[in-house]
């Protein structure tokens, strides 16, 4: 008797196991990889200006005002004081305001000793930069040598502009009209490395 030549019938849901197995090992690596193989869009967040002004509790639950129902809420600005707001904020919040330092400030600040360098904020901003970019492992630098492109869509600034006066000639609304964006070519796998 001749047995039957050799089938692979396994090979079904060997394959399966092993398409789960390699899914469940990508979802472990985090969101990481997700952004890696470009599955996420880094967008600019266009609401990360807050124009409420923050809750604070003062020191004792007495001191609080008296709740007037219907009232627009004091630190709230409206009308002309928001357009001011925006135009000149030093002079709505006190931004940038020069007061002078307090006895205790003063004192504070004398024993602190020295003034600070003139370019002390590039230096920081210098030195965080340098702390971020050097991050990058090995492994990281031969996987990934490209820098990720930068987040949101580059408009054409000639050909906004040139859209823009066409349609303010020919009475258009500014949003009619396609925006001209800049397609970025795509690069050759070892453009890069010649």
């Amino acid at each position: 008797m001749r047995q039957p030549p050799f089938r692979a019938r396994g090979a079904a849901p060997i394959l399966r196991s092993m398409a789960l197995m390699g899914g469940l090992a990508l979802a472990g690596c985090g969101s990481d990889t997700a952004r890696s193989l470009g599955f996420t869009r880094d967008a600019p967040d266009e609401f990360s200006v807050v124009t409420r002004a923050p809750l604070s509790l003062p020191p004792t639950l007495g001191e609080l005002p008296r709740p007037r129902p219907g009232t627009p809420r004091p630190q709230e600005l409206r009308g002309p004081a928001a357009g001011e707001a925006t135009l000149a904020p030093a002079s709505v919040y006190g931004v940038g305001a020069s007061t002078a330092p307090s006895p205790a400030e003063q004192a504070l600040l004398a024993q602190a000793g020295g003034q600070a360098p003139a370019g002390i904020r590039a230096l920081v901003d210098e030195e965080s930069l340098r702390l971020e970019t050097a991050d990058r492992s090995v492994v990281d630098r031969l996987m990934f040598w490209r820098d990720a492109p930068p987040p949101g869509t580059a408009v054409d600034p000639t050909r906004e502009a040139q859209r823009l006066r066409e349609n303010a000639a020919l009475g258009r609304d500014a949003v009619e009209g396609e925006t001209p964006i800049i397609q970025r070519r795509r690069q050759g796998l070892f453009q890069g490395l010649f």
